[in-house]
């Protein structure tokens, strides 16, 4: 472990620069980057809590829902991908058993005493709430922690669909993991620690697909038949031998008044489910369900129907992207993601919402996504739909008139170039 100044003169002399290749990119100018980053971090660190402080760095990325849209809340199967975009935190212990985080970008420090780890309505939705609720998290689960000191900083999209949330839970996860228990907590576990912090300190009912993402890495199928102990497959995926890049576009779309809409999936799902005398449908046998859509469409409705068949056909599909990734079968890859975001668009229908018809920012998207990459890509809908960002698999030679279109659209800066992060939640040191 180095004070600031010695982790400084590390990082600008090159030593941190193997890991940044792993993390992030390969290029040089991805490199420069990040080692700036570092160190400027850093340097932020020791101006508000000092430069003889030893210190430690960890890291968690955000992520991209790659198949199973909207499968996890019917206890579904979902494939997700950590990507290069991500949350750091520059860490020193202290013996007060306080937290004190302060975030690039935010005015207040938060102030936290972990001796105080019951929930507290009135920090619902604020980043101190989640930094309580991972720790009380770590000690419902066996572990220890105590005080610390961090300045973080991110560069994981807000409002992108990426998670920034997750990647902010998770890191303090990893903190706490880290400092106070040797490693002990597996990335699952951290990931169901952060899940916890959302829902009950921060107010929010997420599931467990982007904290599992975000803390375990890589590209990795989640199978939710049993929530509380989620099965996870990780497949490690480098796009860049198939010459391919991952672009992330925010249609800038409203996400006002569309909670019916997204409330309206799950329990059109669970209506069909109910029908059978089930909860969710992945109690549901498929091929019963089928024998039985005639029947059943009087009870729930077409939609309803639509819906289910989207949900068996893509619970399916994440499997298969998994295989062909792990089997190198690019091209199947590729027309699986394709089928994916027609799934999504004509069973799912959460391409724009029937509410606001003359609004269809994300189907646009997707049809120009069309135009340009038909033959040579992949394009879908991701994440909860109706507003929000599309993704695509975007080939090197395109890359250039694919973004420029996609901003042409949607306004400069809306397209989004990453790569699938192979890691997860880590302490950042000089080789991972």
């Amino acid at each position: 472990m180095a004070n600031t100044k010695e982790l400084i003169k590390s990082i600008e002399g090159g030593a941190y620069d193997a890991t940044f290749r792993k993390l992030y990119d390969n290029s040089e100018a991805a490199v420069a980057t990040q080692r700036a980053r570092y160190a400027d971090t850093v340097r932020r660190f020791a101006e508000i809590y000092g430069e003889e402080r030893e210190v430690s760095i960890y890291s968690a990325p955000g992520r991209t829902e790659i198949g199973g849209n909207h499968t996890d809340h019917n206890n579904g199967i979902v494939m997700a991908a950590a990507v290069n975009l991500d949350v750091i935190a520059v860490v020193s212990k202290n013996d007060e058993n306080i937290a004190r985080v302060k975030s690039y970008g935010f005015d207040k420090q938060d102030v936290i005493d972990l001796a105080q780890l019951s929930p507290n309505e009135s920090e619902f939705g604020r980043s101190g709430a989640l930094i309580r609720g991972v720790a009380a998290g770590i000690v419902q689960q066996g572990g220890s922690i105590g005080g610390f000191d961090a300045y973080t900083t991110s560069n994981v999209l807000r409002g992108s669909g990426l998670s920034s949330s997750a990647a902010f839970e998770v890191v303090i996860g990893a903190v706490l993991n880290g400092e106070y228990n040797n490693g002990k907590f597996s990335a699952v576990d951290i990931a169901k620690i952060s899940q916890y912090a959302e829902n009950v300190f921060f107010g929010k009912p997420s599931g467990l697909m982007d904290q599992t993402a975000s803390s375990v890495g890589s590209a990795i199928t989640i199978d939710f038949k049993d929530p509380a102990n989620p099965i996870v497959t990780e497949v490690p995926f480098d796009l860049a031998k198939y010459g391919f890049r991952l672009c992330i576009t925010d249609t800038k779309g409203s996400h006002a008044d569309l909670t019916d809409d997204y409330a309206a999936i799950r329990s059109e799902m669970e209506s069909v489910a109910a029908v059978f005398g089930k909860k969710v449908l992945r109690e549901v046998d498929e091929c019963e369900f089928f024998a039985k859509i005639a029947e059943i469409r009087e009870k729930t409705g077409d939609r309803a129907i639509l819906r289910a068949i989207h949900f068996f056909a893509d619970c399916k599909r994440a499997c298969d992207l998994r295989d062909a990734v792990k089997d190198d079968r690019f091209d199947d890859f590729l027309r699986l993601i394709i089928d994916g975001g027609n799934s999504s668009f004509e069973y799912n229908q959460n391409a724009y919402s029937i509410k606001h018809p003359q609004q269809q920012g994300m189907a646009i998207g997707v049809a120009v996504s069309q135009k340009i990459l038909y033959g040579q890509g992949a394009w879908r809908l991701q994440g909860g739909g109706f507003a929000g960002t599309i993704q695509a698999f975007v080939p090197d030679a395109l890359l250039n008139e694919y973004c420029a279109e996609m901003e042409q659209l949607f306004g400069e800066g809306a397209c989004y170039v990453l790569s699938v992060r192979n890691y997860g939640n880590i302490k950042v040191t000089e080789n991972i």
